[in-house]
């Protein structure tokens, strides 16, 4: 798997299906072989969900961690590595993918 790329813009996969019921936000898979096996639901705290709510194919994740950081009013450093952990987890069970730009 290809690193994150931080200047990339990522979008859900057309293989999931995102609901929110009562505030969380659950990601559904289509098809098999999405998600991790033990668990056929992904639920998203308040910090994936507004990560996901920005993947408007548009955005890139440098963007992104910057709205975040302003939101949050975090530590950059740690917004950061949270945006990419998370991004890389998703990509790797292939709920996210990257945009390609043409």
């Amino acid at each position: 798997m290809k690193p994150i790329n931080i200047d990339g813009i990522y979008i859900p996969s057309e293989d999931v299906v995102a609901r929110e019921i009562e505030g969380e936000l659950i990601i559904v898979p289509l098809v098999a072989g999405i998600g991790d096996m033990e668990d056929e639901l992904f639920t998203l705290n308040e910090t994936g969900k507004a990560i996901w709510d920005r993947l408007n194919g548009k955005t890139s994740l440098r963007e992104i961690i910057k709205d975040l950081r302003i939101e949050y009013n975090a530590d950059p450093n740690f917004i950061e590595e949270d945006v990419l952990g998370w991004v890389n987890e998703l990509v790797r069970r292939g709920m996210l993918i990257e945009k390609s730009i043409l």
